[in-house]
């Protein structure tokens, strides 16, 4: 029995993927881009910022102190005067909020951190200092 059209042509089109197919991989391995050395694949940036190939001269590093490079974000500067502020909320537990007179702000505090007993509404002094969960009042005291 004979093979109609179509089934030579589906095997005309198989046998020519084969042949591709064979094709692509000898130019694959002709073609080889693997086992490059390691300076073949570094790129560098010169003064201008541009990409290129060649190393730029050690010579030309002027002016860079590694101990000046500072990693991760900028310290945040605090002011070391003395603020003043309204104690606005005392707990039972023994800490609470003044909220400062220049930026009102709610800063926390605890009464470990006073020189005298306080209360709600005193009007006191204090230092400010940086926490793991923003700033704390340091060094309480009454004015009078």
């Amino acid at each position: 029995m004979a093979d109609s059209f179509s089934k030579k042509e589906n095997f005309k089109k198989k046998l020519q993927k084969q042949k591709e197919k064979t094709l692509k991989r000898e130019e694959r391995k002709t073609n080889n881009n693997k086992g490059k050395g390691l300076e073949e694949m570094f790129l560098y940036v010169d003064e201008n910022g541009q990409l290129t190939e060649t190393r730029p001269d050690d010579q030309n590093r002027e002016g860079i102190d590694l101990n000046d490079i500072q990693l991760g974000a900028a310290p945040i500067p605090v002011e070391d005067k003395i603020q003043s502020g309204i104690i606005t909320f005392l707990s039972d537990k023994g800490y609470g909020f003044i909220t400062e007179d220049s930026t009102k702000d709610n800063i926390f505090f605890h009464e470990n951190n006073c020189a005298h007993p306080v209360k709600k509404g005193n009007k006191v002094s204090f230092d400010k200092e940086r926490s793991p969960k923003g700033f704390s009042a340091v060094n309480i005291q009454l004015i009078k």
